[in-house]
């Protein structure tokens, strides 16, 4: 899979955002128990965004492919969440979880844009 931002769909961005998630998890189980708590909720929330995002692929109509990438958005704006409780803290490696926030951020605005077309909002 060609993962440059641009190159791939939304399906191979949100697993490939999901396997960093699970890459920046496995360092900080490492730590403490309060960071292995947040690490598991980030862990949830931002694997179950590509999840989402993959299910709704197979919407069985325009409403239900809507209602699973917004599904999708809002475990998106959880993870965004988790990631500004590490950054603030101090949990995690800076330059992951700003590379995570930043990539987060971005997949809010794509699936924000998607949800808006599927809707026909302009």
């Amino acid at each position: 899979m060609n993962y440059e931002k641009g190159k791939i769909d939304i399906c191979e961005r949100t697993f490939a955002h999901a396997v960093a998630i699970i890459e920046s998890c496995r360092t900080i189980e490492k730590d403490h128990a309060t960071e292995r708590m947040l690490s598991r909720q980030l862990f949830r929330s931002g694997t179950s965004i590509g999840a989402n995002v993959e299910e709704a692929q197979a919407g069985q109509s325009r409403p239900d492919f809507i209602s699973k990438v917004s599904i999708a958005r809002k475990e998106a704006r959880e993870t965004r969440y988790w990631l500004m409780l590490c950054k603030t803290t101090g949990i995690g490696a800076a330059g992951d979880v700003d590379r995570l926030l930043a990539e987060v951020n971005e997949l809010i605005a794509i699936i924000t844009a998607i949800i808006k077309n599927a809707k026909g909002i302009s």
